[in-house]
């Protein structure tokens, strides 16, 4: 069995906030989270782009980090990166089994086991700390305040990028109901870094880190202009406090992008200001213009004689679905086929509401998931909008559609689930 068989056994237990067995496993490993700087990312979209512009400016600028994110787009050894490479097989199975056998022990004297993303979550801990890591970037797994990445007691700053509905089953029903749980990584002393512009989400921010005593910069109203966008790249430029980002060159494009970019540049400037990090402005544009992030509208394949541009994008709930709709109207157009597959447990009627404002021509298929949206009934919930679908449930079966149909076609959008786009991005590459 490998590491990796043997984590997903975990997945048992499920999704189980609440930080007692996560202190327990780290303690029994030495508590490997307190030898890091960590910067701490939570919010509803936008975590895994902003994680990754702060990784490759850092980087850029000299620093050794180490990036952990989820979910894995193709390969479990996406999830945790240091020095611009993810783990490899061998360090992965190494330090799996080290806490895959305290978290056996945990058990067997009685403890409730550890969650998967527990365990990995701890994994990440150590191998960072064997690392010897500068600096941890941590994207939040789930809300904030019960998820297993909160153990850091005292981060270099607590980010927050953005506050919309989604899996309201376990954070809440309002946007200040999920403000609130989000915020929960907010700790005293601790700058905190807020891009949110929902009155009602930022009220509960502003609030916590008040009576927290941490000193909030709310950089929502601060304009990110950008210029020169193609379907490949765009130039954003912005003034952060004293400082002057002009022409900040990135190859994610949309205008949620630009507002990612502004959280990440604003919390490594607070840092420079407050002397914690050092950063060379050339090194740091240069790290930014290879900030790609697979699977946030990734264009897999340009047009050419008689092929149509592929974009794939993880869409995968209402906020993502409308910055979506946004990109593809401004980018393109043409005609365009959406591909699409969406998990059960999402609000699929809004989500759908925004990917129809972009075709009518829709083939519908599964994601590999056990929390998968059945084909035909996502079919039907789209009839029901007034659109007639296509549908191939098997995501092999699918592809084979695509490519028998793609000369009617400016734009092949595959779009939903990440578990979807993981799948594809596989598949075509």
């Amino acid at each position: 069995m490998t590491a990796i068989e043997r984590i997903h056994q975990f997945d048992k237990f499920g999704i189980v906030l609440g930080l007692e067995r996560m202190e327990e496993l780290l303690r029994r490993l030495g508590n490997p989270h307190d030898r890091l700087q960590v910067i701490h990312v939570a919010g509803t979209n936008g975590k895994g782009s902003v994680c990754k512009f702060m990784e490759m400016g850092l980087e850029a600028c000299g620093y050794k980090v180490g990036l952990y994110t989820s979910p894995y787009i193709e390969k479990f050894n996406e999830r945790i990166r240091c020095n611009g490479s993810d783990i490899t097989d061998e360090q992965l199975e190494e330090t799996a089994w080290m806490v895959i056998k305290h978290a056996e022990a945990m058990v067997a004297d009685g403890f409730d086991s550890p969650t998967e993303f527990e365990v990995v979550t701890a994994i990440a801990f150590e191998f960072f700390s064997r690392m010897n890591v500068d600096i941890a970037i941590l994207e939040v797994g789930l809300g904030g305040i019960g998820d297993s990445t909160n153990v850091v007691k005292s981060p270099m700053a607590s980010v927050i990028t953005s506050i919309s509905m989604d899996h309201m089953d376990r954070l809440g029903t309002t946007l200040g109901e999920i403000a609130a749980n989000k915020a929960g990584i907010i700790k005293k002393g601790c700058p905190v870094i807020s891009n949110v512009s929902e009155r009602e989400a930022a009220v509960v921010i502003a609030g916590k880190a008040y009576h927290t005593g941490a000193r909030l910069y709310d950089i929502s109203g601060i304009r990110a202009a950008v210029t020169d966008e193609t379907i490949e790249s765009q130039t954003v430029s912005m003034q952060l406090f004293d400082k002057s980002y002009s022409d900040v060159e990135i190859p994610m494009i949309g205008k949620h992008q630009a507002q990612n970019l502004k959280t990440a540049l604003a919390t490594l400037e607070i840092l420079r200001s407050q002397g914690k990090i050092k950063l060379d402005k050339e090194a740091l544009y240069s790290g930014l213009r290879k900030a790609g992030q697979p699977g946030r509208f990734e264009v897999l394949r340009i047009a050419s004689e008689n092929l149509p541009t592929i974009v794939i994008d993880g869409a995968h709930n209402e906020a993502g679905a409308a910055a979506l709709e946004n990109t593809m109207n401004e980018c393109f157009d043409g005609k365009v086929l959406l591909v699409t597959g969406i998990l059960a447990d999402k609000e699929t009627d809004k989500i759908l509401k925004h990917f129809i404002n972009i075709t009518e021509d829709v083939l519908v298929t599964e994601p590999d998931n056990p929390r998968k949206m059945n084909a035909a009934e996502l079919a039907g919930k789209l009839e029901k909008m007034g659109i007639k679908p296509m549908v191939e449930a098997d995501i092999h079966q699918c592809i084979n559609k695509v490519h028998e149909i793609e000369k009617d076609y400016d734009v092949i959008l595959f779009a939903g689930s990440l578990y979807l786009i993981g799948a594809i991005r596989g598949l075509i590459k």
